[in-house]
């Protein structure tokens, strides 16, 4: 198979792999040069095995060119929904997307890990609870007193219980559930970024323009002009 893609690949209009897909374009040297993402198991296999291949860990999926790969299987959807739109436009991705019984659709520069991927599931129920509520209320007061209230823990007992369970701490948490909320404020959204601040917890545009530059490297204002899907141009 890698032989047949190493013949055929080259004349391709479009090559598309989803998953580990990408391990066999790779194997045909037809990623090399290029940014290339696969399933989060594997980037570091990719990267190690093919030096020449730029492995971007982080997304869905990643296009560069006419080669588009994407990561597990069901970011395979979001690409080739991503195609459907570019080649007919949205309303047939719509149609498309309703048919799948799927969302219309994940940018291609949403992460992989979402923060309650990256962080395991508490077993003791009051933790749990916790977690959701900090998901479904960034922009609420999210102190280690708080959260230990709402779980009927003492400060001390809840911040070791969370840690233990989760394997982050409350604060770590809370920092990648507003970075998380805020990134899809700025992708999804045409809010400012004082009401996007305000929105995901972090009070002031400075405080969150710190945490951007801290986790992502790039102000709130260039991860938008960056990361924000364009729209697809209109087909008659």
């Amino acid at each position: 198979l890698t032989d047949w893609l190493r013949r055929h690949g080259p004349r391709a209009e479009r090559l598309v792999s989803v998953c580990t897909g990408a391990v066999l374009l790779a194997g045909a040297g037809l990623l090399d040069g290029r940014r290339a993402t696969t399933h989060w198991a594997y980037c570091d296999t990719l990267a190690r095995d093919h030096p020449a291949v730029e492995v971007d860990p982080d997304p869905i999926y990643v296009r560069d060119g006419r080669v588009a790969t994407s990561a597990g299987v069901t970011s395979g959807i979001d690409l080739a929904l991503a195609l459907v739109e570019e080649d007919l436009g949205r309303r047939t991705a719509l149609t498309v997307a309703r048919h799948l019984v799927v969302f219309l659709r994940r940018p291609g520069n949403q992460a992989q890990f979402s923060a309650q991927l990256a962080a395991q599931t508490a077993r003791r129920e009051p933790l749990r609870e916790v977690q959701q509520w900090i998901t479904e209320h960034p922009d609420a007061d999210l102190t280690v007193e708080a959260l230990a209230a709402r779980a009927a823990l003492s400060p001390r007992h809840f911040a070791r219980a969370f840690h233990t369970e989760t394997g982050t701490t409350p604060g770590r948490y809370v920092d990648r559930v507003r970075l998380e909320h805020a990134r899809r404020l700025l992708e999804d959204t045409a809010d400012g970024v004082e009401e996007i601040s305000r929105a995901s917890g972090y009070g002031t545009p400075e405080a969150m323009r710190r945490a951007f530059v801290r986790a992502l490297g790039a102000s709130p204002a260039e991860y938008r002009r960056r990361f924000r899907p364009t729209p697809a141009p209109a087909h008659t």
